[in-house]
């Protein structure tokens, strides 16, 4: 049984939390690395650490696993875009670093491990009614993070459309490096598209 710091013992509920979460963030890794179909119980067990026991008491079948991943997954990716737009600096250069972070948000693991989903729901019923609105939800809060990032007007012609354009275009260029590294492409292109949605919020 664990011991807490100042010597007591930690509640079962507290572990059973913590060994929950452990499993979570194994799914999210094994999906970013292994993909869906490599992403069985017994390897996201093995990767947390947990027995495989342990594993099906909290998540019985490996639809309940990723089924609860689906919204761990969604609540990290945007708790990762609201930490990083709170570092943002002032000025011109706010907007070049808005669109930036929004580049590596979908190039990192989170959106590695969500694309993953997303293959597999498009032939999983089940699966696609899960993620169809937990996408629309990060999608919206996503935008509505960019927008009180940058300050935007959406009353100003474009300004909604351009912004919206920043997080699709972000999301293919998160694609296309699924292959091969697009980095070096993407800076140049983001670094143009910076300017271009600097002018559609200056009107």
């Amino acid at each position: 049984m664990r011991v807490t710091e100042d010597g007591s013992r930690a509640p079962q509920q507290d572990r059973s939390r913590a060994t929950r979460q452990r499993l979570l963030e194994a799914a999210v890794d094994c999906l970013a690395e292994v993909g869906w179909t490599g992403s069985t119980v017994a390897v996201v067990a093995e990767r947390a650490g947990v027995s495989r026991g342990a594993a099906q008491h909290h998540f019985p079948t490996r639809e309940d696993l990723f089924t609860a991943a689906i919204p761990y997954v969604t609540e990290q990716r945007i708790a990762g875009l609201a930490e990083r737009l709170g570092t943002l600096p002032a000025g011109r250069a706010r907007t070049a670093a808005v669109v930036d972070m929004i580049g590596a948000m979908f190039t990192g693991k989170l959106f590695r491990a969500a694309l993953q989903l997303w293959v597999a729901a498009s032939s999983d019923e089940q699966l696609r009614a899960q993620i169809v609105p937990l996408e629309a939800q990060l999608g919206r809060e996503c935008h509505r993070l960019v927008v009180d990032a940058l300050g935007a007007d959406e009353s100003v012609p474009g300004v909604r459309e351009s912004i919206q354009a920043t997080l699709d275009m972000a999301r293919g260029f998160g694609l296309a490096n699924l292959l091969t590294d697009d980095s070096k492409r993407r800076a140049r292109v983001l670094s143009v598209w910076a300017d271009a949605l600097d002018r559609a919020l200056a009107g």
